[in-house]
């Protein structure tokens, strides 16, 4: 069912209003009467016959009136007869905004779900409850208590939090922005943030979504939501709170490296929401793409009357992974000739302390048509001979609307004029430029997602049929985990480089597969209870002869009985020593909201101490499993830079793929670590070493 009506309704009835101001049902009913609403009011109160020069009906049957919205501001005891008695009366929308449901506990969580059963019953959507209301600047609406009407624009709000709609409706009312939608979506028992994505991205009086939230109804729905969103328009989504994504799996690296919302951001990125790192970034970012046009590329002009600030841009430039813009000759060549001698011309641009608003002016219009150039940063500090208003309005005046052009007039009172005219103008403003470029780096990030080739997912042939079986014998018998040995079956089967290896019982059988392999060879313990063999002396490697391999049998059981006498032990895997190569890990946790979340990290003091891993969600294309590889700060280890060979990372990008395909066929595989992968030049088959699983019944 469309959400229209809550957005354009003819009638809206107030069910609880008030006649005492400072409560909800008054500052709900005078916010709605003050915003313009045209349509027709219903008020209903059973204590009075008047509020607010409107008549007041003890309920709505007796009013006689037909009604599209019910807004209800009611005690949580009479909010099921006040949905029932809306809905009665025609209405197709209900807002709850009663608080005292499930986030109070199970009784309120129980009456919830009684409300929702009673909307779905009849067809009708419900809004919160437990929420701040809703707002359409563009049909006179305002059913809500936010505490101020914005002024009208394209950006749209939904959040979970009812403060923080607050919080926003009154920074972008000082920051000059308009609104579009405003909606509080409290504890979203019924309506959502993907009813809202899909809702505003077809809205064309949106121009911007912007989201606060602090959980996500259903992963994968909302992946695909949000990019159906972020393909129309901007999406911008400050994520709070935490989940226990992948941390069940502890057992592995992936399950603890995994940061709790590592899986949120893997989402993000796959879906081109454009996500803020904190409610600063998310008005910031808000303003950017509300305001300004995408950047063609990553190059930032910097434009300032001061070395120090211009010099502080140029860093943030660099470390946001953007471009200081290298200017054409003709352009310095312009600029000279328009600014003093002592100016700057190369980029950053310095028009100098005494710069008058003319100056400013003429080094936006001499820079901006560069082609070298993507987009602009001007910077102001307050100086004595500093025209704050009058500077504003020469740049935006200046400003031909062919790039983003970003403002950061630093200080306090002395430039707070020039920002007032800068917002008014449509010219973003931020405190510092380092927020500023931020804000270019998402933008462009965005812009760069808008521009994505389309996804191709590599198919590669497996034998499915023999993973099913191994893992339906394995569920069948109660056996949840899967050590090396199956382990090293199923990726077998899925294309990876298994080395050749048997299970001896006893030291005799383990000189016989050795000499059968061929020497030399490696031992490990095999254990389903043991995950890391290493730690308790469960691995000899290079064992170069007969002798060798019966006193590492003999001297392993030992050390494996004093050092964990409960585990099960099944035998001794003897293996063909691997070459030697790159250790790195590939790994998967499933994340029980979005699915499979792949992991890649190089090993050793990469992943134990700094930690330095990537993550992305299943299924992952050839380039999006490069681009994991190029995320992680020891990526020049595998560009063989200083003189060393290169690393195959195509090998490697495979491999994740594989996993991909593994575990999106095979739900329930929840944990997957190969650890160490082998990898070694370009041309070198990688070989799996050991590797871990965890599986869960459907």
């Amino acid at each position: 069912m469309s959400l229209d009506v809550f957005f354009r309704p003819r009638s809206i009835a107030v069910i609880g209003a008030s006649r005492t101001p400072g409560k909800v049902g008054h500052d709900v009913l005078a916010d709605l009467i003050s915003s313009g609403f045209a349509g027709e009011i219903v008020v209903v109160n059973p204590g009075t016959d008047s509020i607010l020069d409107l008549p007041c009906f003890p309920d709505l049957a007796s009013s006689g009136k037909a009604v599209d919205l019910a807004v209800i501001v009611v005690p949580r005891d009479k909010v099921l007869d006040a949905i029932t008695e809306s809905i009665d009366s025609g209405a197709q929308g209900i807002v709850v905004i009663s608080a005292g449901f499930r986030e109070l506990g199970a009784e309120g969580f129980e009456i919830e779900k009684q409300m929702v059963d009673i909307c779905r019953r009849r067809a009708v959507r419900m809004l919160g409850p437990n929420c701040l209301g809703i707002i359409n600047t563009h049909h006179d609406l305002n059913a809500s208590f936010a505490g101020r009407y914005p002024q009208r624009g394209g950006i749209s709000i939904f959040s979970q939090s009812g403060a923080v709609c607050a919080a926003m409706l009154d920074l972008c009312a000082t920051r000059h922005l308009g609104i579009s939608k405003m909606v509080s979506i409290g504890n979203k028992a019924d309506i959502n943030e993907i009813d809202l994505l899909s809702w505003l991205a077809k809205d064309e009086e949106t121009s911007v979504i912007v989201g606060y939230l602090e959980d996500i109804s259903a992963g994968e729905t909302f992946v695909k939501a949000a990019e159906e969103a972020a393909d129309a328009k901007p999406v911008i989504i400050l994520k709070s709170g935490t989940t226990p994504t992948g941390l069940k799996a502890a057992a592995s690296h992936t399950g603890v490296l995994a940061p709790v919302d590592s899986a949120y951001g893997a989402a993000f990125r796959r879906s081109g929401v454009v996500q803020a790192e904190n409610f600063e970034a998310l008005i910031d970012y808000s303003a950017a793409l509300a305001l300004q046009p995408l950047p063609r590329g990553d190059r930032v002009l910097i434009i300032t009357n001061a070395g120090g600030p211009g010099t502080m841009a140029a860093d943030a430039v660099e470390k946001a992974g953007l471009n200081v813009a290298i200017l054409e000759n003709r352009t310095i060549t312009l600029l000279r000739e328009r600014l003093p001698r002592e100016s700057a011309v190369n980029n950053p641009i310095d028009v100098l302390g005494d710069a008058d608003p003319e100056r400013y002016a003429e080094a936006i219009k001499s820079a901006q048509g560069d082609p070298s150039v993507d987009a602009v940063l001007l910077i102001m500090t307050p100086q004595t001979m500093s025209r704050p208003a009058e500077t504003a309005m020469a740049v935006a005046e200046a400003v031909d609307g062919s790039k983003p052009v970003l403002a950061s007039f630093m200080g306090g009172k002395d430039v707070l004029p020039g920002r007032s005219e800068l917002c008014a103008a449509g010219l973003p403003d931020f405190d510092s430029p380092e927020r500023a470029v931020a804000a270019l780096r998402a933008m462009h990030e965005y812009g760069l997602w808008k521009h994505r080739p389309p996804r191709q997912i590599t198919h590669f042939r497996v034998n499915r049929r023999r993973v099913e079986r191994i893992i339906t014998r394995r569920l069948r018998t109660g056996r949840y985990t899967v050590g090396e040995i199956k382990g090293k079956d199923i990726l077998s089967a899925y294309g990876f480089r298994i080395p050749v290896g048997s299970l001896a019982g006893d030291q005799e059988e383990a000189i016989e597969i050795a000499e059968r392999i061929g020497y030399p060879v490696a031992l490990k313990i095999a254990s389903p209870t043991i995950l890391h063999k290493s730690d308790l002396g469960g691995i000899q490697l290079n064992l170069s002869n007969s002798e060798a391999v019966e006193d590492a049998y003999e001297l392993m059981m030992l050390k494996i009985r004093k050092r964990a006498p409960d585990a099960r032990v099944d035998g001794i895997y003897v293996e063909e020593m691997i070459p030697r190569g790159l250790e790195v890990i590939l790994g998967m946790n499933r994340d029980p909201q979005f699915g499979p979340m792949l992991m890649f990290g190089l090993g050793g003091i990469f992943v134990e101490v700094l930690k330095d891993v990537a993550f992305n969600l299943a299924p992952i294309t050839a380039s999006e499993a490069v681009q994991m590889l190029k995320s992680t700060r020891s990526y020049a280890m595998l560009e063989g830079r200083r003189g060393k060979h290169s690393i195959d990372i195509n090998a490697i990008a495979q491999g994740l793929q594989r996993i991909s395909q593994l575990t999106t066929d095979f739900p329930q595989i929840t944990d997957l670590e190969i650890n160490p992968f082998i990898v070694g030049d370009v041309g070198i088959e990688p070989v799996v070493a050991d590797v871990h699983m965890t599986l869960a019944k459907l």
